[in-house]
């Protein structure tokens, strides 16, 4: 239990001293240093402003590469291991990852024109 405590109280005090850095050594004052946009700033246009629909289709291609790389390595670990089941899984699991590649493909965003 002492340990526990110790961990928490020597975490609030490096996330304190840090603020309290971070504030002290922050050179922008004034009503602009309050907005959460660019360092002070004032923003030029609304922060929940909406992107463009056309990067969706580059955002699920992200995530297909990703989910691929993320899943793909521990696999190749445990796979003499487990066997033709593994194998077999791990086909079922990058057809539904093709099935977003082609997806995205369909829509255009691996046009570079």
């Amino acid at each position: 239990m002492v340990a526990v405590a110790s961990l928490f109280v020597s975490a609030l005090v490096l996330v304190l001293g840090v603020y309290g850095a971070a504030r002290a050594l922050s050179f922008a004052r004034g009503a602009a240093a309050s907005l959460p946009f660019e360092s002070g700033t004032l923003p030029q246009q609304h922060a929940v402003s909406r992107y463009h629909v056309r990067w969706y289709a580059v955002t699920v291609l992200f995530l297909a590469f990703d989910m691929e790389m993320i899943f793909m390595y521990p696999w190749a670990v445990v796979v003499a291991d487990i066997g033709m089941s593994a194998v077999l899984e791990m086909f079922a699991f990058l057809s539904l990852l093709v099935v977003g590649v082609v997806y995205v493909w369909r829509e255009g965003a691996l046009r570079w024109t």
